[in-house]
Formats: structure tokens, C-alpha cells, sequence
């Protein structure tokens, strides 16, 4: 078995939602973390990835973690509430609560956390300055929470107003794209003290996202309105896309 197991837990932002292959599977920064870490040390890692797109953050808790603790990792990496962020009435410190709870399980279990903030897509959005307003203190109330512990590692995306611009972001604005997925992955390698290829930190430009004005609000704000009234998720019915170990290896092995 490798001697570094990492598995990932959240919502769309770490399945890798935005970031799609040309066969229809979706990557992210996830994936890449596990690709590039195997690169950077020469030895395989163990990867496994929970995340569900459309999560709530205790629902990624109440389902994912325990299962993926299970698994006996090394390390395990966390993000949540962007989803909890987009209605209308929303606790800040139950979200952080949800973070409190996952680094108590590490502590118990002996697993190193990794912890995210999302990156902060409000520039493109709806209704901006709220959600901008709300993931600041998310941010900070996340950051707080976990002020005392030096042992955890730390990957904010949020505050990353390069990654917060237009070229980052897929048509829907509120995922990334594969040039985000890149750059997130570059902090995360960063942060766990390993060394990322120099380009995933500004990959070119990819073509603008094409669909504006009221295409956008049909094909993207439509939808997720139609799922908040029916009390139903992008993520229904889907399971893990990684739900148990495989070997990562260094590239050209």
C-alpha cells in the first residue's frame, strides 16, 4: 500500500465539476493534487474522492466523512458550504461547526486535514455583493476557527482575486474551469510542501465562456432554480467517482 493515502471529501468543487474531460468525466484539483504529489515525491499515492456535487456541508459530513475515514488515510482534505452560501438564510457558525467536527475525527483517527476555501466566483454571479459578503465571513470564521492549530494544512482559495477573475471559470460561472482546477491544485501541492509544475499556476487562457444574457439565466440560473424549489440536488442519485483506494503513480511509470 502507498505510504501516502489521501482522500477528499466535499460538493462539486472537489468532484472537479467544471473541469471535464473529452470522454464526459470530470477531473479537478483533487485529481491533479493525487498527480501531482506522485510526480513530485517519485513514490505512488493512494487516492480516493467522496465529493458530491450539489452537497450541503453537513450532508458532506453526515455521508462522506465517516466512510472515507474508514479507508484509513493519511491524509484528508475538506471544503464545504459554498452550496449552504447560495440560500437565502444561512448559519455561518453551523458551517463552521461542520469544519470543527471533521478536525475532531482526524484528531481521533490520526489523519492530517487539509482544509479549502472555495474560490470566490461572486464577480460573475447574481446577486454578487451578497455572496461576496457571505464568503468573507465564512472565510474568516473558518480561519479563526482553526487559528491555534499549526499542524493543519492550509489551502484559502477564497482571498485569490487572480483566481477570482473571468479566465478561471467554466460557462456556468460558479465552477471553475480546467485552468481554476490547475491553479487550486498548485496552492494544495504548495501547501503540503511539495513542488507543482511552474505553468498549473496560470495555464493560457481558454476561450470565453460563450453564453450571456438571457441564455445564461435559461441554461445555468434556470435549472438550479427549478432544484431549489423541488428540494432536489445535482447530486442525487450519484455516487463517489472515487469511493475506494487507487494507486496513483508517478507519471511515465
Amino acid at each position: 500500500m502507498a505510504s501516502v493515502r489521501y482522500v477528499a471529501i466535499g460538493d462539486s468543487f472537489t468532484e472537479g465539476v467544471g473541469d471535464e474531460l473529452p470522454d464526459g468525466r470530470v477531473r479537478g484539483w483533487a485529481d491533479l493534487v493525487a498527480q501531482g504529489w506522485a510526480d513530485a515525491s517519485g513514490q505512488p499515492v493512494g487516492y480516493a474522492n467522496f465529493a458530491i456535487r450539489g452537497k450541503l456541508v453537513w450532508p458532506i459530513v453526515e455521508q462522506q466523512l465517516e466512510p472515507a475515514l474508514a479507508l484509513r488515510p493519511t491524509h484528508l482534505s475538506f471544503n464545504g458550504g459554498g452550496n449552504d452560501m447560495l440560500r437565502p438564510r444561512t448559519s455561518v457558525s453551523r458551517i463552521v461547526d461542520a469544519f470543527t467536527h471533521v478536525l475532531r475525527r482526524c484528531d481521533e483517527e490520526g489523519v492530517t486535514l487539509i482544509v479549502l476555501s472555495g474560490a470566490n466566483p461572486s464577480g460573475q454571479l447574481p446577486m454578487s455583493r451578497v455572496i461576496q459578503r457571505r464568503g468573507d465571513l465564512l472565510s474568516a470564521a473558518v480561519a479563526a476557527r482553526l487559528a491555534d492549530r499549526s499542524d493543519i494544512i492550509r489551502a484559502f482559495n477564497w482571498p485569490d482575486r487572480e483566481l477570482s477573475s473571468p479566465p478561471y471559470w467554466s460557462e456556468d460561472r460558479l465552477h471553475m474551469n480546467s485552468r481554476g482546477h490547475h491553479r487550486v491544485a498548485a496552492r494544495v501541492l504548495t501547501a503540503l510542501g511539495q513542488e507543482p509544475p511552474a505553468d498549473w499556476w496560470s495555464l493560457p487562457p481558454l476561450p470565453p465562456a460563450a453564453t450571456r444574457g438571457a441564455a445564461y439565466y435559461r441554461e445555468h440560473v434556470g435549472p438550479w432554480v427549478r432544484r431549489r424549489l423541488t428540494g432536489t440536488s445535482s447530486g442525487d442519485g450519484r455516487a463517489p467517482k472515487h469511493g475506494e483506494w487507487f494507486d496513483v503513480l508517478p507519471s511515465g511509470l
